[in-house]
């Protein structure tokens, strides 16, 4: 299935996609169908259970917070995450919620945000129902969600979060089939991806042109900027009790004094400074663009911002083929495997950001598709069997270096992927399967399924909480 790149790519809250965004967006789901029923006015009561992943590290990543949010109308891309504190606070202190933004009801968040610890739904590691009642106990609707990463999330008895009938007019499920549409349109990865973008706009509104895909890309990129800047003005702690302070701030600096002092300058302090920037604003809850996820948003941001000041200031088309490339092949890693770090651990957060960031930076230098798709083999080839394994289900630890590390990985793909011709042993589809494999092979407790985290007893992987 070819995924749009702005399934890919979603404005949303940190501090996670699957944790944060997916429940926020399975809430906002639930209350606007009780209004569509025509049901919302007879609602009085209403109860979100967490399942798994969602309940054993539902508190580190704000997931009771979103669920509150999601069933108060709020959706992730439109939400002002500075309001969320107060929204909370009101509900916690009048213990009403306003459902859908109208129909006040009893809540109270202590009982009717209901965590199920040890229990775990057969279909998905990171499963919630929520159900609202009427008077004398009447069910009036009941829904099971799963988020299943990226932001994604299916209802129970769905096949795809994204099913539709739309049918792009260069459908690719592998790479094999995405460099034989380039080979026979002669057009770029890049392209292929905007053809397919503009045919869907089209679909859903005849009006829609080219300009409108791109303000799309523009928008994602500006948000993504945004990220960076606002995450270098910020100092102090980072929320959740780990105490962590925030470094991208003190980064910049020190970059800075250096270039005044006339000292020598290494992309790589800038790179990780990007990265860093906008995984300290996903930790704290701002707004960033899942990349394809939050655990793993500074990855392509940071080497965007590398090309953007290093490799080619200013090139709005350079942006827009980076993303759409980076785009085309996350949909190779959604369709064929997984970007779930509860399904395959966090070599499907990072080592796909990696992978996807490494392919979009080589076609924005102009890379042929064939070092495209070397590049994108080559940023996951090196992230395989990356484990979930964050300290107290925090996305901070070491999911914040870790995101420098695959921009880094990213970038040293690409130079590697471009100074060949763009044959290689190892195709990406190849290392997609595996990638999958060894995720399904990988035990629970390296995955975001417990308590616990590196470190927790002295610097070995113990029991994973992402």
């Amino acid at each position: 299935m070819s995924h749009s790149m702005f399934d890919l790519f979603k404005i949303g809250v940190g501090p996670s996609s699957s944790h944060t965004v997916g429940p926020m967006v399975a809430s906002a789901r639930f209350a606007a169908e009780l209004r569509d029923k025509e049901i919302l006015h007879n609602v009085e009561t209403v109860t979100v259970e967490l399942y798994g992943s969602l309940a054993l590290t539902g508190k580190g990543h704000a997931t009771d917070v979103a669920c509150v949010m999601g069933l108060m109308g709020e959706w992730p891309d439109s939400v002002n995450p500075d309001d969320i504190p107060t929204m909370t606070n009101m509900v916690k202190g009048s213990k009403e919620l306003p459902l859908d933004g109208h129909r006040f009801v009893p809540f109270d968040w202590d009982t009717d945000l209901v965590f199920h610890f040890d229990k775990v739904l057969p279909e998905h590691p990171n499963g919630m129902t929520l159900t609202a009642k009427g008077d004398n106990e009447e069910v009036l609707l009941c829904c099971t969600y799963f988020s299943v990463g990226g932001g994604f999330v299916v209802e129970k008895g769905e096949t795809d979060a994204l099913a539709s009938d739309f049918t792009p007019p260069f459908p690719f499920n592998s790479a094999v089939e995405l460099l034989e549409h380039c080979g026979k349109q002669e057009k770029s990865i890049a392209d292929i991806m905007f053809a397919n973008e503009l045919a869907r706009a089209k679909a859903q509104d005849k009006k829609a042109s080219m300009k409108t895909v791109n303000e799309q890309i523009d928008a994602i990129w500006h948000v993504m900027n945004a990220c960076i800047e606002r995450g270098i003005e910020q100092d102090g702690v980072l929320p959740g009790g780990l105490a962590l302070k925030r470094r991208a701030k003190k980064l910049h600096d020190c970059i800075i004094k250096k270039d005044l002092d006339g000292l020598p300058l290494d992309t790589n302090d800038w790179v990780n400074m990007f990265a860093m920037a906008v995984n300290e604003e996903n930790a704290a809850g701002g707004r960033v663009v899942t990349a394809p996820t939050n655990g793993a948003a500074g990855v392509i941001p940071a080497v965007l911002a590398y090309y953007n000041k290093f490799v080619s200031p200013n090139n709005v088309e350079g942006i827009r083929t980076f993303l759409a490339a980076a785009a085309a092949i996350g949909s190779l890693y959604k369709t064929n495997a997984s970007i779930s770090a509860a399904e395959v651990g966090c070599q499907g957060e990072i080592g796909v950001a990696c992978s996807m960031a490494a392919g979009g930076l080589a076609a924005a230098m102009g890379a042929t598709s064939a070092q495209i798709e070397n590049a994108a083999e080559i940023g996951m080839e090196h992230n395989l069997g990356l484990t979930c394994d964050p300290i107290n289900g925090l996305v901070q630890v070491p999911c914040i270096e870790r995101n420098t590390m695959g921009a880094v990985k990213a970038i040293n793909a690409t130079r590697l992927a471009l100074n060949g011709d763009g044959e290689h042993h190892v195709s990406l589809d190849s290392v997609i399967k595996t990638m999958h494999e060894t995720g399904l092979d990988m035990m629970s407790k390296y995955k975001e399924t417990s308590q616990g985290g590196l470190a927790t007893n002295a610097i070995a992987i113990n029991v994973v909480a992402c």
